[in-house]
C-alpha cells in the first residue's frame, strides 16, 4: 500500500559517487608488501561484517592482515584505514547538482553500504548530505544491501510504505532486493536515463509503474 509520497532513494557509490580510485588496493598492497590480487582477495573476503556495522575498523584490518599473514600493528592498521577512506572519496559534481536539485521536487534519501568509519568522513566532507530527508548508512543502522533489514530501515525511518520509493542502485541485485520489499527500482548506467526515469515516475501513479 501506498501513502502517495514520492521519495527517491539512492544507492551512493557507482551513482552519486565514484568507484574506489584506480590503483588504490595495489597501492595499500605494496604498503603491506603483498601482490595485489592476494590484497584484493582478501579485502573484499574480510568486509561484509565492516560494512554491516558488525565489526570495527581495527577488527577488519587484523582480519585482513591475519588472512596475508602480515603483523597487525596499530601503525599500520591506521595507515590502512586512512588510505581506504581516501580511496572511496571521490564524487560525481553533476550526480550531486542533480540530487540537490531533485530535493526541491520530492522527497531525496540515501541508503549506502560504507563502514561507520567512512560514514563519518564522508559526511564531514560532504555537508550537501544533511539537507537530505533520511541518510542511512550500513555501517551505521547494522545492515547492507541487500538484505531487506537495509531497505525495511528506510521504510521505518521515513514513516512510508514501501511503494512510496524509487530505489536507484548501480547493482542488478540490489536493485531486485528493493522490489522484493515493494519498491519500485531503477538500474543506474547514466544520469540522462536516470532523470527520464525519475520523471516518468513522478507523473504516473505508483500503482500502475
Amino acid at each position: 500500500m501506498s501513502t502517495d509520497r514520492r521519495i527517491v532513494l539512492f544507492d551512493l557509490f557507482g551513482v552519486i559517487a565514484c568507484h574506489q580510485r584506480p590503483g588504490a588496493l595495489a597501492e595499500m598492497a605494496a604498503r603491506c608488501d603483498v601482490p595485489t590480487d592476494a590484497f584484493t582477495e582478501a579485502y573484499w573476503a574480510c568486509r561484509p561484517p565492516y560494512d554491516a556495522g558488525q565489526g570495527s575498523a581495527s577488527e577488519y584490518w587484523a582480519a585482513v592482515l591475519r588472512w596475508l599473514s602480515r603483523t597487525a600493528d596499530a601503525g599500520t592498521v591506521e595507515e590502512l584505514r586512512l588510505a581506504d577512506i581516501d580511496s572511496w572519496s571521490r564524487v560525481d559534481g553533476r550526480m550531486v547538482a542533480y540530487v540537490r536539485s531533485l530535493h526541491n521536487l520530492v522527497e531525496v534519501a540515501l541508503l549506502s553500504n560504507i563502514p561507520s568509519d567512512h560514514a563519518d568522513a564522508f559526511r564531514a566532507a560532504q555537508p550537501w548530505l544533511s539537507d537530505l530527508d533520511h541518510v542511512a548508512f550500513s555501517g551505521k543502522i547494522n545492515a547492507a544491501k541487500p538484505d531487506p533489514a537495509a531497505f525495511h530501515h528506510c521504510v521505518a525511518a521515513m514513516r512510508a510504505a514501501p511503494a512510496d520509493f524509487l530505489f536507484i542502485d548501480d547493482r542488478e541485485e540490489n536493485v531486485r532486493a528493493a522490489r522484493a520489499v515493494g519498491m519500485h527500482g531503477h538500474v543506474f548506467t547514466g544520469l540522462d536515463e536516470l532523470a527520464a526515469t525519475v520523471e516518468t515516475w513522478l507523473l504516473s501513479d505508483s500503482c500502475t509503474w
